[in-house]
């Protein structure tokens, strides 16, 4: 099995982002490095130790020297070195294998498998500084190392450098399928593409090159292209097939082009069969429940998000919460089930969706300067990083955080040069600034420059255009999409924002295109019909009388409708009363109506009480349906027995308290509270005592005023 497969990213603006794994399993490039073989490399040891100790005739033979001795004792050290260095290599012991290969070249020095073994070993061990180091030691060799340094620079994710060491050399099937992986890590897949295409042609039957051919398809955005492909290159996808075949990588990557395709039931379908046998494939390698669990991360997320597209979000995020809360599974599958996971709870917790994502962010100091943790940074693609940053933006947006928001997006535009997804996040952060001006000169401005690619963003403009009641703005910004002229959606909206500027005509000029389209579309589901009735409608409302009758003449002799009929009817009796009295003959008399004296009614000078006499028959049919409605049982009350009823409700129950006739009032305290300082008296009684006081000022004597009370009597009050 393949590990950590990459997924692509891809998804709407007006919501939360939503993370696809719609991704490859790529074959590890490490594999294609080769230690050179032990049985040629002893046998050519051997002929090199032949040539320098072949023996003379013993009559000419002069006496050995100590020299001599030594070298006729170097062949044998260098095989047992060689069997030595075969046997760490074997067993994966590259440490000490890099040791014995220094041994060798001590004895031999420049020795081509030595050198090629120690650069090797290092890169086997992950430590591909030592084996460029070592490689720049052996540059005055006659040894072409090209091929391995521009893999170590892969592995550093110096693509560039590794790729212009590449292109100045002969191709070969390695340097191919190096070419190929350095390709898709840059997201260019047609030029990774070409790389496939070239490998066929030295005719290696690879279930690896099949499996990398669907993936590049896939993330290239060819998946309809996946099923041709693969039928020149006789993999059948069915999944059937693929259960025999028995591939891991085969189902998931089928699966992934079935869900760029939309088909998400066979989608899921394949995803549980790629499930099913890489578990089986490591049970038989004894792999422990949780390790097989970490192993199976990409498969549960891309099924998680299968179930989000069909609606089942509860169990999408039962899936990736246990992902995240377990941490089973590599970090770019829990940073797709972040993401994920953050797309469905939307703005309900946009604090909590913010620390998750600032966990998969690197702080850095410098402005305008994005980038992942380590362990994220090389294993995105470029698109996952998009969707993930974007995802950020729209949170920080709904958090009001807008300087946030602005240096992020200020970030993602020199990150993404060639996206339209910064753009509509640019503006989005001018909405949420109020400045709409600035917003639809953004959007503009990047549909004059990229016509081709400009579908979302005048659709953006159209928006935001219309919330602002610029309403010539989104209308001509909806004009500019031309595939979408004749759908329901877009000519209702069209024709809205025509009325809205005062243009009938060009109302009217929508919905005839529309018609005109519909008239001649070879579609199951033809729309003309809906589409004639509206623009008649309108017509008719708009004093379009004529043209009216003409639409509803057309749709009475196509499909022959009752209510085509009599708007045919109403339309022509403005225009043309021969035809309305010729086409009203065509109608279907009421039931009930017969009775009914249209002279005498038009006379009347309008609705009165009608007699008892003067009533219209019912017909008996009427009579005997009336008769037949059976009366529903009352609805009671739970454990409430009609023969017992007990005593009767309350039938002021349903009025406030105070309305009712048992009400009644609580009497008010009238004992005066006086308020204020201890002390203090109210002014009523101030004013009151002061009056008084005048009057019997004459024949009374006031009495004396009280001694102040001490400072210690008032302490002891306030402490009680």
């Amino acid at each position: 099995m393949r590990k950590n497969p990459d997924f692509a990213s891809y998804f709407p603006v007006t919501s939360l982002l939503h993370v696809r794994g719609s991704g490859s399993v790529f074959a590890y490039v490490c594999n294609f490095l080769r230690i050179p073989n032990r049985s040629e490399v002893l046998r050519r040891h051997a002929r090199k130790a032949e040539t320098r100790s072949t023996p003379a005739h013993e009559s000419s033979m002069p006496p050995k020297s100590k020299a001599a001795t030594a070298a006729a004792a170097e062949p044998v050290a260098l095989e047992d070195l060689f069997s030595a260095l075969h046997r760490h290599i074997e067993a994966g012991e590259y440490p000490q294998a890099v040791k014995v290969a220094d041994q060798v070249l001590a004895a031999a020095p420049g020795d081509e498998d030595a050198v090629r073994c120690k650069v090797v070993a290092h890169i086997k061990s992950d430590a591909t500084d030592k084996a460029l180091a070592a490689i720049r030691a052996a540059e005055r060799l006659p040894i072409d190392l090209s091929y391995y340094k521009a893999y170590c620079y892969y592995r550093q994710n110096k693509l560039q450098e590794a790729l212009e060491i590449l292109n100045g050399q002969e191709e070969t099937t390695d340097g191919l399928q190096l070419e190929s992986q350095i390709y898709y890590r840059l997201a260019r897949m047609n030029d990774c593409l070409n790389s496939y295409e070239k490998l066929q042609k030295f005719k290696i039957d690879s279930m690896d090159l099949k499996i990398n051919t669907m993936a590049a398809l896939v993330a290239a955005g060819r998946a309809s292209e996946v099923h041709a492909a693969m039928k020149v290159q006789k993999v059948d996808l069915t999944t059937r097939a693929l259960r025999d075949a028995r591939s891991f990588e085969l189902a998931y990557n089928s699966a992934c082009a079935l869900i760029e395709n939309k088909k998400y039931s066979e989608a899921k379908e394949q995803l549980d069969l790629a499930k099913r046998i890489g578990k089986e494939e490591l049970m038989v390698e004894d792999y422990a429940e949780d390790e097989i669990e970490y192993e199976l991360a990409p498969v549960s997320a891309q099924l998680a998000y299968v179930q989000q597209l069909q609606g089942q979000t509860q169990e999408a995020m039962e899936t990736y919460v246990n992902m995240i809360n377990k941490k089973s599974g590599d970090p770019s599958s829990l940073a797709v089930a972040t993401t994920n996971l953050v797309s469905l709870k939307g703005t309900k917790d946009a604090a909590d969706g913010l620390r998750k994502l600032d966990r998969l962010v690197e702080k850095s100091t410098a402005p305008n300067q994005l980038q992942l943790i380590e362990t994220l940074e090389f294993k995105l693609s470029p698109r996952q990083k998009e969707a993930l940053y974007s995802a950020r933006v729209l949170l920080l947006l709904h958090a009001n955080k807008i300087d946030q928001a602005q240096e992020l997006v200020s970030g993602l535009l020199g990150m993404f040069r060639d996206s339209i997804f910064p753009v509509l996040l640019q503006a989005a952060v001018h909405v949420r600034e109020k400045k709409v001006p600035k917003a639809e000169e953004v959007l503009s401005r990047y549909s004059e420059k990229h016509p081709d690619n400009s579908k979302g963003v005048l659709l953006a403009l159209a928006q935001i255009a219309a919330n602002a009641n610029h309403f010539q703005i989104a209308a001509d910004s909806l004009s500019k999409i031309s595939d979408i002229q004749h759908m329901p959606a877009t000519v209702a909206t069209l024709v809205a924002l025509k009325e809205r500027t005062s243009d009938s005509n060009g109302a009217a000029s929508v919905l005839d295109s529309a018609i005109q389209w519909w008239k001649n579309a070879m579609t199951e589901d033809n729309k003309l019909d809906v589409f004639m009735r509206e623009a008649a409608s309108f017509k008719l409302n708009h004093g379009r009388d004529e043209e009216a009758c003409q639409l509803y003449e057309e749709l009475v002799k196509s499909c022959g409708s009752t209510e085509a009929l009599a708007g045919l009817v109403a339309t022509s009796a403005r225009t043309d009363l021969e035809k309305a009295e010729q086409y009203e003959k065509k109608l279907k008399p009421l039931p009930g109506l017969k009775g009914i004296n249209v002279e005498s009614l038009e006379k009347t000078s309008g609705a009165r009480h009608v007699d008892q006499a003067m009533k219209v028959d019912v017909p008996e049919e009427v009579k005997k349906q009336k008769a037949k409605k059976r009366k529903r049982k009352p609805k009671y009350p739970k454990n409430f027995d009609p023969a017992n009823p007990g005593p009767p409700p309350d039938p002021e129950r349903w009025l406030p308290k105070r309305e009712r006739s048992s009400y009644r009032p609580k009497r008010k305290d009238k004992r005066a509270q006086v308020r204020g300082a201890q002390g203090s008296v109210s002014k009523d009684k101030h004013d009151a005592s002061a009056t008084s006081s005048k009057v019997n000022q004459s024949t009374t004597t006031a009495k004396a005023p009280e001694p102040p009370k001490s400072n210690k009597s008032r302490n002891k009050k306030s402490r009680r």
